[in-house]
């Protein structure tokens, strides 16, 4: 059986469990919860400073190749599989086998973003965010002939259908209208960090209406807001708009 094999690369604190949650609705589909998070962890010193990373690191094989070889291109029941991935994730990883996926590329804006990221770790370093990676996995990405949908969050909560059929349509999959609910609650597929990250997502029984913030920016976030709006902004020039 071909397997089709998204990843889904999304920055922190976004809407990519929610989207996770939404493929797992689909009776073709199975949902892996970011696979290369322990492989970041034991490569990084982000275990001194990412709740559960104890835990995650009990839970998950640190070795990339052995990740590639038993879970993201392992066999698998359903004809798609969809990977929850972060973009931060990827340290010293070779970036080839992304040649075998179908790449999607997921942003928020940092306005949003950060604030939230910072109620779990406090003052992100500028690789965590994400950003920087998503301009250059883009540039990888087109450099070997793939052109990957980019999403919004914003854009995707002002109209989820419409921004999920415009998906469905780019990566050649039929849209399925269970993607737009499901049951409150945690998943099966949850990865062992979801105590600690998941708690609104457990709460919603689909995506929730955009609400844009209406709280002041935190002055110790500026510095890194200002290192992060001119990437985000780049990438967001390509993202699928809701209509």
């Amino acid at each position: 059986m071909d397997t089709k094999r998204i990843c889904v690369w999304s920055g922190p604190r976004n809407i990519s469990t929610a989207l996770m949650y939404s493929f797992a609705q689909r009776k073709d589909t199975t949902v892996v919860d970011e696979p290369i998070y322990a492989h970041y962890l034991h490569t990084t010193n982000a275990d001194t400073y990412h709740p559960g990373a104890a835990e995650t690191l009990q839970t998950q094989d640190t070795n990339w190749r052995n990740v590639m070889r038993d879970v993201i291109f392992a066999e698998y029941d359903t004809p798609i599989v969809f990977f929850k991935q972060m973009t931060h994730h990827m340290v010293n990883i070779e970036w080839d086998w992304l040649r075998e996926c179908t790449n999607v590329l997921l942003t928020r804006d940092p306005v949003d973003m950060l604030p939230s990221y910072a109620k779990n770790i406090e003052l992100p370093p500028l690789h965590d965010t994400g950003y920087a990676i998503h301009l250059e996995m883009l540039d990888y990405l087109k450099s070997i002939g793939q052109t990957p949908p980019v999403l919004e969050s914003k854009q995707v909560l002002l109209n989820p259908e419409s921004v999920l059929r415009q998906l469905c349509n780019a990566i050649d999959i039929p849209f399925d209208p269970a993607m737009l609910t499901w049951d409150a609650g945690a998943r099966p597929e949850d990865g062992s960090w979801a105590k600690y990250w998941y708690h609104r997502v457990h709460a919603s029984t689909g995506f929730a209406p955009y609400v844009a913030k209406n709280t002041p920016f935190p002055e110790k976030l500026k510095p890194l807001l200002a290192q992060c709006v001119p990437l985000y902004e780049e990438l967001a020039q390509h993202a699928i708009q809701a209509n």
